[in-house]
């Protein structure tokens, strides 16, 4: 938008004030241009990070202290979505990058674009990177849609069998998603070595699936841990594990908190009985996951998000 006045009428709802909206464009301006250098920018430098400092250019310090004005005029939810698909879902430290130079060698399953392991090889660690589809001009990868191809050559291969492929390499596992096995837990089981690395959020949080958090509190010993810069609302952290010398059997199991009969591992919410005798005002699919909003939370919603909810290609009720 040109003006401040321009900004209003088409965001009334926004909180930003004209002096939010004059620091969000300063910075969005200095972030776009250094990011279209980085799209530019084909191999790291030794002692580069890049992704980290964009991250400094919109937040200013860690952790964020912006405004909820200063929030909205940046778009923090597409800035993420730009920098993850552009480098990695989680942002390296020099801290974190010496932790897992310790470790070496290394095996990164499910790199996406290389960026954690071409920041490691560039420091002279030796590290290896596969992911089932690496980003290139012939590959259509969910999570790295922009159109450059990864920062360092990523080997093709299922998290599984790369885990296999390299047993005398310590493990990293660096946001797996949270509704798929086969990248965290998978990998682990069929992972033999000692150390486990783990780049994402505890427990239940936005990474791993439920299952993987469960084999890791059952069979694994947390040793070491470091904070990263995260976007708000997240956690994330580096997580160094042993394995534990006897394994343990997963004995929970997951039952619908309505009727409480079993339902598959990691599932969200109610049983499809359940949903279908009891339907919501609202309900999306999230992944491999159902979410459902009753009639008192769609009611409570600010206008815009409700229609954006209702006329969303995910709606399933």
């Amino acid at each position: 938008m040109p003006t401040y006045e321009s900004f209003k009428a088409r965001f009334p709802w926004a909180a930003a004030s004209e002096s939010d909206w004059r620091e969000g464009l300063r910075r969005l301006g200095l972030f776009r241009a250094r990011l279209a250098a980085s799209g530019r920018q084909r191999r790291l430098r030794a002692g580069e990070n890049p992704y980290l400092e964009l991250v400094s250019v919109l937040a200013a310090s860690h952790p964020w202290r912006l405004s909820p004005g200063l929030a909205q005029v940046l778009d923090l939810g597409e800035r993420r979505r730009e920098l993850a698909s552009t480098f990695s879902w989680a942002i390296p430290t020099e801290q974190a990058l010496a932790i897992l130079a310790k470790h070496a060698p290394l095996v990164e399953c499910g790199a996406g674009m290389g960026y954690w392991t071409a920041l490691l090889l560039t420091r002279g660690v030796d590290a290896v990177a596969y992911d089932l589809l690496p980003p290139s001009g012939g590959t259509r990868n969910e999570y790295h849609r922009r159109s450059r191809r990864p920062w360092i050559e990523v080997g093709r291969a299922s998290a599984v069998a790369a885990a296999r492929r390299h047993r005398d390499r310590t493990l990293v596992l660096c946001w797996p998603p949270y509704d798929d096995d086969a990248a965290s837990y998978a990998a682990l089981r069929a992972y033999r070595g000692e150390i486990a690395i783990y780049v994402g959020e505890r427990n239940d949080g936005a990474t791993g699936s439920v299952r993987f958090h469960r084999e890791l509190r059952l069979n694994w010993t947390l040793i070491e841990e470091v904070d990263l810069p995260h976007w708000p609302s997240l956690q994330d952290r580096l997580m160094v594990y042993r394995r534990n010398p006897r394994r343990l059997p997963h004995r929970e199991r997951d039952r619908c908190f309505e009727c409480r009969r079993f339902i598959p591992t990691g599932a969200i919410g109610r049983c499809d009985d359940c949903f279908e005798r009891r339907p919501p005002a609202l309900a999306l699919r999230v992944g491999r996951h159902r979410v459902e909003y009753p009639r008192e939370v769609v009611d409570a919603m600010p206008a815009a998000l409700r229609k954006a909810f209702e006329a969303s290609p995910a709606r399933i009720r």
